[in-house]
């Protein structure tokens, strides 16, 4: 490797940690306040990004082994999004019996270690990625199915917990 490319390499990881070190500034600062939560609202999304991926997946079936690589990352997905949601701060107002949440630092920490596993698999499908016969639509659709398995758990755990939170505000 020349050392052009060598200084294109580190150029591209220095401007991929500065935008993660803005996004994470940016985001512990809004961590602070409480935000509405409407429970209601909250199968919007992975219904939308159900369509999406059901969508895709039509589209453009995965073929052969992806289909049981898919399956593998929604339920890692899905485990990734439970334990994301468990770390959201839920609370109910005992007067109003309004819901609120607030991301905890650990629900921001585990969103940087995700972020920061899917670069290194990047790295490593770049470097490794025909060795290990790897295209760029196996990688996405496992990301797909990822995502998908994340983002509905997270927020069915968090539905779960919030009508029990308001559940219980109720009793009292």
């Amino acid at each position: 490797m020349d050392n052009q490319a060598m200084q294109a390499g580190w150029i591209s990881y220095a401007i991929f940690f500065v935008v993660i070190a803005v996004v994470l500034t940016l985001r512990v600062r809004r961590m602070s306040r409480h935000r509405p939560l409407k429970v209601e609202q909250l199968w919007i999304v992975p219904a939308i990004f159900l369509l999406i991926t059901g969508f895709l997946y039509w589209r453009f079936p995965p073929q052969g082994l992806t289909i049981v690589w898919c399956l593998a990352a929604l339920a890692i997905g899905a485990l990734a999004g439970w334990q994301r949601g468990r770390m959201m701060e839920i609370l109910v107002d005992p007067k109003t019996h309004e819901i609120s949440q607030k991301a905890s630092v650990w629900a921001m920490l585990f969103l940087l270690a995700m972020i920061l596993i899917r670069y290194a698999a990047r790295e490593i499908i770049a470097l490794g990625g025909a060795t290990w016969h790897l295209d760029v639509m196996t990688v996405t659709d496992v990301m797909i199915a990822f995502a998908l398995g994340l983002i509905s758990a997270q927020r069915l755990e968090m539905y779960i917990r919030a009508k029990r939170l308001l559940e219980a505000a109720r009793a009292a």
